[in-house]
């Protein structure tokens, strides 16, 4: 019989159901019980796999677009950002983006070191898991004020920490950083290189990972995944949402655009002498929907029994220089990019590019984008939003 092999539809339930309420229950009592587990396989298959996650720092870059996934996935989201760098607007435009779904998002104005307003929101409701990417990122600023990024990103990590053991959620993935690896001696980075950052930023990513390691060795009832993303860039294909840094940007892609859009003047490339194909420096640009794609991944591999504390690298495992990603974006954008050469800044590396087999292999995941994709959608974004976000919000 069809439903012994394979659960019944919905539908096809609820009329046998009605067909045999009319017969003889104890007759048909064997028939009745099986549709019965059919019905409940189908609720189970279809909406067991609904989850309510909480994710922090959701209104920025990364954090827009992994929210968007999860609710195209079918769940319930809560965001959680204080938005120090990131704009509410962000969240209005992921909504309007989710269409229907976009009813199962909530924001919340909360900076994690406000213990007792994050116990309030644990108290509201019972969360899943936790994406973390909650935190300053500025290499630059975190040089000039240390203690800023010391007391935000790790006083907030230990208070969400707190918080979750105290309710009972102890599922987490954590957006680390390839900074950790510092200068690497050679490339690809695998996960099993030495760390060691370079900066005060990177250092408070590498202390969070050593957090995790030490809570999970402390109490094995954690799941904690650690992804260590190389260099997002690009947007959503939509053009409405994407990138918007407050002040300089910290990265390639964000002055490349500014320059496209007439908000600079000229790109400065820092390092024109390097052992590389064209002298600039190399490094692993990663779409940032493939970055978002690769946290739901690593949520999913949550429900593994064998998930302990694990880390991954996100990229695509292949190098693109300096000089390569702006001949790309002027070719998506149609666009001169003048550019400035200067001497290379300290502590720069030559060549960073991720080893991403292990990701690949166990979370199933890989990253789909190149840069031609990258810089198209990184311009369609860009050329609808020369400010970002800002004159949205006036």
């Amino acid at each position: 019989m069809r439903f012994c092999r394979q659960p019944i539809n919905q539908k096809e339930a609820v009329i046998l159901i009605q067909a045999f309420c009319k017969l003889d229950i104890l007759d048909h009592l064997p028939l009745l019980l099986l549709i019965a587990l059919g019905s409940w396989t189908f609720l189970k298959r279809n909406y067991a796999r609904t989850m309510a996650i909480l994710v922090t720092g959701g209104a920025g870059y990364i954090g827009t677009h992994t929210v968007l996934q999860l609710l195209m996935g079918g769940n319930k989201v809560v965001v959680v950002d204080n938005l120090d760098n990131s704009s509410e607007v962000a969240i209005k435009r992921v909504q309007e983006l989710a269409g229907e779904r976009g009813k199962n998002l909530s924001f919340h104005k909360i900076d994690l070191r406000d213990k007792p307003a994050l116990e309030k929101l644990f108290a509201s409701q019972k969360f899943t898991a936790v994406i973390h990417f909650a935190g300053l990122k500025a290499v630059g600023e975190s040089v000039q004020k240390p203690l800023m990024y010391y007391d935000n990103n790790l006083v907030g990590t230990i208070v969400l920490l707190e918080v979750m053991a105290a309710h009972g959620c102890k599922n987490l993935v954590f957006s680390s950083s390839a900074t950790v690896y510092g200068w690497p001696e050679k490339v690809p980075c695998t996960e099993e290189f030495p760390i060691g950052a370079t900066n005060p930023y990177g250092r408070t990513k590498l202390f969070i990972e050593e957090m995790c390691r030490d809570l999970y060795a402390s109490d094995k009832t954690w799941k904690i995944i650690l992804l260590r993303y190389f260099n997002p860039v690009g947007a959503h294909q939509s053009g409405h949402i994407g990138e918007d840094p407050r002040g300089i940007p910290n990265n390639l892609m964000p002055f490349v655009q500014q320059v496209a859009v007439g908000r600079r003047n000229a790109l400065t490339v820092f390092g024109t002498d390097y052992g590389t194909k064209d002298g600039t420096g190399v490094r692993d640009y990663i779409h940032v929907v493939d970055l978002a794609d690769g946290h739901i991944a690593a949520l999913a591999k949550l429900s593994d029994s064998s998930v302990g504390c694990e880390v991954y690298n996100l990229g695509t495992g292949k190098g693109t220089s300096v000089l390569e990603m702006v001949s790309a974006f002027e070719k998506a954008s149609g666009k001169k990019i003048p550019l400035v050469m200067a001497a290379r800044r300290p502590g720069d590396a030559e060549t960073v590019y991720a080893e991403t087999d292990k990701a690949e292999r166990e979370l199933k995941w890989k990253a789909k984008y190149g840069i031609d994709e990258m810089c198209k959608d990184q311009w369609n974004w860009a050329s609808k939003n020369p400010y970002g976000y800002e004159a949205a919000s006036k």
